[in-house]
């Protein structure tokens, strides 16, 4: 067996078993398990965030750049059915090595994929006993050694199974997600979630952009429209984000190139919906979106600056794909991670997302209080209004400045 492949019958067992044994190995390469992942994705819970071709495309373009070992964890019942699907990954930071989800910051949820039956096969007191045993499985090998862990957005909910993760001591994140279940038709479904006064002022709003040209909602159809839309999305994106005082990822090592490779790649541009709103000559909102299963999952969208702004362009792109997704027969829209008012005005479930860490070693103790100790920080100012409310125009009014003193 090589040293990056561990058999996990090979450390003792823990007390309080379930009565369905498990067993588990752990692959520090994709390629190893591919075949088996995109057989399990099929039938498993679990979100696109967790399908073998976003985590792919992740380590391809950014966890090689950054030396990300991966460290995917496959467990199986006694009778050789795939229990579930854990992909981790360890990397250096400074002194120390993070034990996290493979592909964390660019995933709206992280979790593991499950056997539909996993949760009634494995009791909660079964997975505290696994998750011991893989961490000292991991600890033995050089490759796999941490010394903290750091797990966040893992959604309360997989599927229908509770996440056995939510047994750890795990800690709100400062965010979580909202999900509304779509209908059958578009105008009964806008009327049950608009009152008529909203409905009058987006009529309103559609006249005043009339004016400035012909709306059309155009989906990407090929790969080059598909590029040069997310091109205008992302451009987008990177003005509101230096408005606002937020870190572009877009300037982030390898971070355009996922994107731009998961629209137009032949294996994965299919999964995606990527779409704009044209406003006489000018693209005034766009969106990324991956479909998977019955729900439409709203990852990325952009509008554009100026005077149309003023009339609700992004709004009116929401609408338009909420529309999309019913006449496309889908069941559930995902806004994926975010807390914004526009979410909850249209959504009818909230899920909670949580976070986990630990320290593994005495080197991982201090870098471990601190994440947890920012996460707790981050948490407060955002769910308390009046401290979130001055801290944005804070960062705002500190981003102006720093514009004006580059130019």
């Amino acid at each position: 067996m090589s040293p990056t492949e561990i058999d996990r019958d090979a450390f003792p067992r823990l007390a309080d078993r379930s009565s369905e044994d498990l067993s588990f190995r752990i692959h520090a390469s994709l390629d190893a398990v591919e075949n088996e992942w995109r057989r399990f994705e099929q039938g498993a819970d679990c979100t696109p965030f967790q399908h073998y071709d976003w985590l792919a495309a992740w380590h391809r373009h950014i966890g090689t750049r950054t030396r990300v070992t991966p460290a995917i964890v496959v467990g199986h019942f006694a009778d050789g059915g795939t229990a579930f699907i854990m992909p981790l990954a360890v990397e250096k930071r400074g002194l120390a090595r993070r034990l996290f989800w493979l592909g964390q910051d660019l995933c709206d949820y992280n979790a593991p994929l499950l056997a539909r039956d996993f949760s009634e096969r494995v009791s909660a007191n079964s997975f505290l006993a696994l998750w011991q045993d893989l961490r000292r499985a991991m600890q033995s090998d050089r490759q796999l050694r941490h010394d903290w862990i750091e797990f966040e957005k893992m959604p309360q909910t997989i599927g229908a199974q509770t996440n056995p993760f939510c047994v750890l001591g795990v800690v709100p994140n400062a965010n979580s997600a909202h999900i509304t279940q779509l209908g059958g038709d578009w105008d009964a479904f806008y009327r049950a979630k608009r009152s008529s006064a909203t409905r009058r002022r987006d009529r309103a709003k559609r006249k005043h952009m009339t004016e400035f040209g012909e709306i059309r909602f155009v989906t990407a159809t090929d790969a080059s429209d598909a590029r040069r839309t997310l091109e205008t999305l992302m451009a987008q994106k990177s003005l509101s984000f230096a408005r606002k005082g937020i870190p572009d990822i877009f300037a982030w090592p390898g971070y355009r190139d996922f994107f731009l490779d998961f629209v137009s790649n032949p294996a994965t541009r299919h999964l995606t919906h990527v779409s704009r709103i044209e406003i006489g000559p000018v693209v005034a909102a766009a969106n990324f979106a991956v479909v998977s299963g019955d729900c439409y999952y709203h990852i990325l969208a952009s509008y554009c600056d100026g005077q149309l702004a003023h009339y609700g362009p992004g709004a009116l792109h929401l609408r338009e794909l909420l529309a999309y997704a019913i006449r496309r027969g889908l069941r559930h829209f995902d806004f994926t991670i975010g807390d914004e008012r526009y979410k909850a005005e249209w959504c009818d479930r909230r899920l909670n997302l949580f976070d986990y860490g630990a320290a593994a070693t005495l080197r991982g103790w201090p870098v471990s209080a601190w994440s947890m100790a920012q996460r707790r920080l981050k948490r407060f100012v955002k769910q308390t209004p009046v401290i979130w409310q001055l801290a944005t125009r804070l960062r705002c009014v500190l981003a102006g400045l720093l514009r004006r003193r580059k130019s």
